[in-house]
């Protein structure tokens, strides 16, 4: 596990693999990847066909040493650099393992088209803390083919080690999401049709269904609504020792394999496959393989949990970062309409606030539920979801 454990003669070397004395269980400090430093690790290795299907896999023990530390902007910098570079330019080892890494992404993106998962598109928020804490800037990460290449080789790993584990007859926590409910799929339907697109019925629903919807609202002012009502439209993942398969990645068998210093069910994977190829005595136990329903139970409530905390702090930083600006006006577009109001989530931010139907004019205004909008009484003038907006900050409450 360290040099001084390998001077004491701790660990047994084999060409093609390492099989170390390891204590009951690894520490996190020994597993965070520093380049030129030794670190144990489980590993996939993945074949993948020219047509970006896979070909076979296998997992392995042993220690890892990574050359280099690189961020997804330099990886994508390589890339990008690679494209404009004279032909026959020498490459380093690392810029030569970085090209192959996108080239084989680019097979899988292939196989990826063809299989049909969820295509959302939704940007992450960025909230950048000045050094006493206040928010500096509110903005928006941007999304490099390097990030999608991490998440599709993520995918692969996860789909082996499932795939592994049900070959292997041993017991492991799936990474489950059904397919949505009747009653989400109704709401879905009704928000399409105000914004003038169409949701089609079947009984069979497929994730190519929602991507029909999204590719109709790419481009026009619906897109961002149309992709949070089918991310809403979903129905939340959860960790179960039963598999029901992934919906939305339209995959048979998943489980989460690649953050096991990040999140226990990925923790309980590696027991998994530890136990089930003998590789040493801190695999699965027998109690902790009894007790699978249970774990998953948990770490699904802990997640939803987490998820709902963040989303309240990222709430309380924009308030935080808004209430210096009250009185001045935003430009946005209508997120929801409800009896009492419409919700506006303005550009920039993307912070939601209410305008109260009061506060609209000197008209009174109606709910047309069955149109999803506002509707004046005098003038019939429609106030609806999609629709730009300018609104005035009249206050913002972080607590």
């Amino acid at each position: 596990l360290d040099r001084e454990a390998r001077k004491r003669g701790n660990s047994t070397y084999f060409p093609d693999r390492v099989v170390p004395m390891l204590p009951e269980r690894l520490s996190a400090d020994l597993c965070s990847l520093v380049p030129g430093e030794d670190r144990p690790c489980l590993a996939a290795r993945i074949v993948i066909g020219a047509d970006g299907e896979k070909r076979g896999h296998s997992f392995h023990r042993g220690l890892m040493r990574s050359p280099a530390g690189l961020t997804y902007e330099a990886a994508q910098e390589i890339a990008d650099r690679a494209e404009t570079a004279p032909e026959g330019e020498a490459e380093t080892p690392i810029e030569a393992a970085v090209m192959d890494l996108f080239e084989a992404y680019d097979a899988l993106a292939e196989a990826r088209e063809r299989r049909g998962p969820l295509d959302l598109d939704l940007p992450e928020r960025r909230i950048e803390l000045g050094p006493t804490g206040e928010v500096v800037s509110v903005g928006f990460r941007e999304r490099l083919d390097a990030h999608r290449l991490i998440e599709a080789f993520m995918i692969q790993a996860n789909v082996c080690a499932a795939e592994t584990l049900e070959a292997k007859r041993r017991p492991l926590l799936f990474r489950v999401h059904e397919e949505p409910g009747a009653d989400k799929l109704d709401a879905l339907r009704e928000t399409a049709e105000s914004c003038g697109m169409s949701f089609a019925k079947g009984q069979v629903v497929r994730p190519a269904q929602f991507n029909r919807l999204l590719h109709q609202a790419a481009g026009t002012d619906f897109a961002e609504l149309i992709n949070l009502s089918v991310l809403r439209a979903q129905t939340q993942a959860y960790y179960a020792p039963e598999n029901l398969g992934h919906f939305g990645l339209a995959l048979r068998a998943y489980a989460h394999f690649t953050s096991p210093i990040r999140r226990y069910a990925d923790l309980v994977v590696h027991r998994a496959l530890i136990a089930a190829h003998g590789w040493g005595r801190d695999g699965q136990t027998a109690e902790e393989a009894e007790a699978l329903k249970e774990t998953g139970e948990h770490i699904s409530f802990t997640e939803r949990r987490s998820m709902t905390a963040e989303r309240d702090t990222a709430d309380r930083y924009l308030a935080a970062y808004l209430k210096e600006r009250v009185g001045d006006e935003f430009e946005g577009r209508i997120s929801g309409v409800a009896r009492f109001g419409v919700f506006v989530k303005l550009d920039g931010t993307a912070a939601d606030g209410l305008v109260p139907i009061a506060s609209l004019g000197r008209e009174w205004f109606r709910h047309d539920e069955a149109a999803n909008g506002l509707v004046g009484e005098q003038t019939g003038r429609v106030i609806g979801l999609g629709m730009r907006a300018r609104v005035r900050l009249t206050e913002a409450a972080p607590v």
